[in-house]
């Protein structure tokens, strides 16, 4: 089921996937000349808050989560990345350390590319740095509304925002014949929709039992999308 005209899915989404798109075949080559191919197992750091970067990444599968450590160790997931996005972009940019921490939350591959491969087809392609340019400033749109929804909306309204957008990112990868679930800690949950693990676990009864959905271990099967965006009260 799609989402256009249900809910604003796309100020859930930065747009990094489409840049490479204007790349050249020489400027796509270029890019990708000296990639480093990496597998990462579930909860696998790819780059860490306040290390120095070296280049930037592609994920070529999986999911990837963006996210800043509090107090005590406590994540808050700021974004969660699938196959065709970059990331790791910005701290190369501004010649600054990674300002948040990336980890798999699956199985996932990335391609690692250096920042000098990067910055060359940066200056040899002005589309590219245009698209790209684009893709941060809507980032900021984003995050922005990240940073309101947490301000204004409640627990449960928050927790269906967090698998709406979840569910956008798991559909890409699924093939038409199987069922649209959602595998995911509810620690990470938690963290998407600045709640609770314990409320996180007591809303998914909820939803359970308002026929939303259904659960088995750690995976989500949506079972009524309009009734979950109705639970979002998000427009």
């Amino acid at each position: 089921m799609s989402l256009n005209g249900l809910f604003p899915i796309d100020r859930w989404n930065f747009h990094t996937e489409s840049v490479l798109g204007v790349l050249t075949t020489e400027e796509h080559t270029l890019l990708l000349s000296g990639r480093q191919d990496l597998q990462c197992g579930k909860g696998e750091v790819i780059f860490r808050e306040g290390t120095v970067p070296s280049g930037i990444f592609l994920i070529r599968s999986g999911k990837v989560k963006k996210y800043k450590s509090g107090q005590h160790g406590r994540e808050q997931i700021i974004y969660v990345a699938g196959p065709g996005e970059l990331i790791g972009y910005h701290a190369v940019l501004s010649e600054d350390r990674y300002p948040d921490s990336a980890a798999a939350m699956e199985e996932t591959q990335v391609a690692f590319i250096p920042k000098e491969n990067f910055l060359a087809t940066l200056s040899r392609s002005p589309l590219f740095t245009k698209r790209l340019l684009k893709a941060i400033s809507h980032e900021f749109s984003v995050l922005a509304n990240s940073i309101s929804v947490i301000a204004q909306q409640t627990g449960p309204e928050r927790l269906a925002i967090a698998l709406i957008v979840l569910r956008e990112k798991f559909k890409k990868e699924r093939s038409l014949d199987e069922p649209l679930t959602i595998t995911v800690p509810r620690a990470d949950l938690a963290s998407m929709a600045g709640i609770a693990e314990e409320n996180v676990i007591r809303l998914l009864k909820e939803f359970k039992q308002e026929g939303i959905l259904e659960t088995n271990a750690r995976k989500i099967l949506i079972k009524d999308l309009d009734r979950l965006i109705r639970r979002a009260n998000y427009s």
